[in-house]
């Protein structure tokens, strides 16, 4: 892949990353409401050839005390191939009045490489809510996605 194809995908996912970050860092509507930060610990993985998909488990735990076991499922498409799972994934939660307002799903865009050892760096909202996203793995990966990242209470 040339420089020159490799750079709409990569605008759009820039012009995409900016429409979503006024609504991550948007004011409080309830300011009297301590908003409460959470940290997040995952392993991830999956596969994509123009869909992608990966599963995967994780521990949240918020300053108030409150702690949850999740499940993650990342879906979507795009220009994308290959096969990775990340490992020791870390996650920083904010905009969160309650544990509550973790689970659910968030909009998702990313431009990914990677050979051997892969890696995610990701900023993902669902309304107030802003969840950043970083791991260390390993696969071979390549291509421009957008989708859906969920997270739900395990059984």
């Amino acid at each position: 892949m040339n420089r020159k194809s490799l750079s709409v995908p990569v605008a759009a996912l820039v012009i995409f990353t900016f429409a979503l970050a006024p609504r991550a860092v948007a004011n409080d509507d309830k300011p009297h409401e301590k908003k409460k930060d959470c940290d997040m610990t995952f392993t991830l993985s999956g596969w994509s050839a123009g869909y992608k998909t990966a599963k995967g488990e994780g521990t949240i735990t918020c300053n108030s005390g409150e702690s949850a076991k999740v499940t993650l499922k990342v879906t979507g498409g795009g220009l994308t191939a290959g096969k990775s799972k990340i490992v020791d994934g870390k996650g920083e939660i904010s905009g969160v009045r309650s544990i509550e307002d973790v689970f659910g799903s968030y909009a998702t865009g990313s431009a990914h490489a990677g050979v051997v050892k892969s890696g995610m760096v990701q900023v993902l909202t669902k309304g107030d809510v802003s969840l950043a996203l970083a791991g260390k793995g390993e696969g071979v990966d390549l291509g421009i996605d957008f989708g859906k990242f969920t997270i739900k209470r395990a059984n």
